[in-house]
């Protein structure tokens, strides 16, 4: 009998996902370093496998992250021991998972001068509050 896979590996397989795009890495690549397909990466980062504590390890090496990475603030369904009660806002991984948001935050995030990111951040405050009143009119 086959276990099927639940809401946490799909949220891990995001976060292996946001982090390998993230550094500008392709799936290929990343089954090379592991000895896997792409398509095997492919299948881990939609949840539809199953990542083993052991493999996880090697892509956190492989990512350059710490492990907690793809854990932190996760929600067990049954908010079991050893995982956070508060998680990110839902619209962060749905902006992480389009090519848009990404590259917004790589490129955001290469920006040292702070006067400058506070007036990116600004600029798109009122891009979003100009757009909600449109849309309420």
């Amino acid at each position: 009998m086959k276990k099927s896979t639940g809401s946490i590996d799909k949220e891990v397989g995001s976060r292996v996902r946001m982090r390998r795009v993230s550094i500008g890495m392709s799936q290929e690549k990343l089954g090379d370093m592991l000895g896997l397909t792409f398509q095997q990466v492919q299948k881990y980062e939609k949840g539809m496998n199953r990542i083993s504590v052991a493999r996880l390890v090697e892509i956190a090496k492989i990512l350059s992250v710490d492990i907690h990475f793809f854990f932190n603030g996760i929600k067990s369904a049954k908010s079991e021991p050893g995982f956070a009660e508060e998680g990110a806002p839902p619209y962060v991984s749905d902006m992480m998972s389009t090519p848009e948001g990404l590259q917004l935050v790589r490129t955001f995030t290469s920006i040292k001068s702070p006067k400058v990111r506070k007036s990116i951040v600004q600029l798109v405050a009122a891009l979003g509050s100009q757009e909600d009143e449109e849309r309420s009119s």
